[in-house]
């Protein structure tokens, strides 16, 4: 019980901060979410406390082995993010267990079918799954798939084709942004430039088509056709609203639920639909995905300002370079002062990046950042309040979790 020894009074040189008791909190059962402020919805994903329970053990050792793993065990030496990241960490890791076999055959449907007989098609495919990332949404489709009962293998098929969607959307996005730096790494624009990035995107977004056809249903077609459309309807509004100050909260989540919450939702979909769920299971699978998906994009946007390079795989303060009005500018610009208004409306208009530190003080002491988690935590409670009708299973535990893990992580 290493974390209950850390926090004991034997150690009274050591007095955990506000975010540590939290951190603890979560870790005894009574998770952050439990600090939102009401919202017309329970303030946290509610979950059987006996499997709970068993969870929480859970987190602990493993958080614990990844603690000791890379040598900080002691908080008194070390910042508190160091606890942080390793909770989120194992969070991850209890998410994954259930579904570990199935993971393992994406990864080699994936494989398979990056398969080109021209090298440069291969050589980027290559390079871009093995940057590895969280692959949530082929994980949507596996857990909500398994959630219902499902016993067969077209969840491994349709889980690769979401990853390989998501995958031809960041190759374009790199270049778009003319970004530099995805999962801890060079993006494949900077790598091997603009054009071989457009175009094997092109590739895997064609070969994504093929594998959707060979499943030989037209539900799942026509839900794959219009994710990608709304998708790249997402993608152009995002890019009208770059570099323009005016942009309304509400613009701004619909880029959202169209360009990352889309995705999300196409995945959950097809794991209730293979599986033979009701229209109504289905219809809430929807929900749930596109609740999920909101929230992570909305923590993401959090990230950009407050998280760290080298966590979050990416450059810290892109959005801002990139002229990007995302939600903590949105609410500076409404609820800020004059000055703070005018200095995030010039950097939003010119993507001026070298008074990042200034704006980032400005969006921590006006509470944007706090708002827009708060707006996050509103999304994961409705997701998970969408599955509530699922059957209790360690697959609806992992949806769950989920929720949780979407608010609460660095990365």
């Amino acid at each position: 019980m290493i974390f209950k020894k850390l926090f004991s009074p034997q150690r009274p040189q050591y007095r955990p901060n506000r975010e540590n008791r939290k951190l603890y909190m979560d870790l005894a059962g009574r998770s952050k979410l439990a600090s939102a402020p009401k919202t017309g919805l329970s303030s946290r994903p509610r979950f059987d406390q006996r499997r709970q329970s068993s969870t929480i053990v859970r987190y602990k050792s493993i958080a614990h082995r990844i603690m000791q793993r890379i040598g900080k065990l002691s908080l008194f030496q070390h910042s508190d993010s160091i606890l942080s990241a390793a909770i989120s960490n194992a969070k991850q890791t209890v998410i994954t267990e259930s579904i570990s076999f199935d993971m393992a055959a994406v990864d080699q449907v994936i494989r398979t079918q990056l398969h080109s007989d021209v090298p440069l098609v291969s050589q980027i495919g290559d390079y871009i799954i093995g940057a590895g990332g969280k692959r949530i949404r082929p994980m949507l489709v596996l857990l909500v798939a398994n959630a219902f009962g499902y016993q067969g293998s077209q969840h491994h098929v349709l889980a690769a084709v979401i990853e390989f969607i998501h995958t031809a959307t960041l190759l374009h996005d790199d270049v778009v942004d003319e970004s530099s730096m995805r999962r801890g790494r060079e993006t494949a624009n900077a790598l091997f430039g603009n054009a071989a990035s457009v175009l094997v995107g092109d590739f895997v977004y064609s070969r994504a088509f093929q594998m959707m056809v060979n499943i030989d249903d037209m539900r799942v077609m026509r839900i794959l056709a219009d994710a990608t459309n709304v998708i790249a309807e997402g993608e152009v509004l995002q890019l009208l609203n770059m570099h323009n100050p005016d942009v309304t909260e509400e613009r701004y989540l619909q880029v959202i639920r169209s360009k990352t919450a889309k995705l999300f939702e196409a995945a959950a979909q097809l794991g209730a639909l293979i599986a033979g769920a009701s229209d109504a299971h289905i219809d809430a699978a929807a929900e749930y995905g596109r609740s999920l998906g909101t929230a992570f994009q909305l923590i993401d946007d959090v990230l950009d300002y407050s998280g760290n390079a080298g966590e979050i795989g990416k450059n810290v303060g892109d959005d801002l370079r990139e002229g990007k009005p995302t939600l903590p500018l949105i609410y500076l610009l409404q609820n800020g002062t004059a000055a703070q208004r005018e200095l995030v409306h010039r950097c939003i208009e010119s993507g001026d990046e070298s008074h990042f530190d200034d704006v980032l003080m400005a969006i921590t002491v006006s509470g944007a950042l706090d708002y827009t988690k708060r707006q996050a935590v509103c999304a994961a409670q409705q997701a998970s309040n969408a599955i509530t009708a699922l059957p209790n299973s360690q697959f609806k535990d992992a949806l769950l979790e989920l929720c949780a893990f979407a608010v609460d992580r660095n990365h």
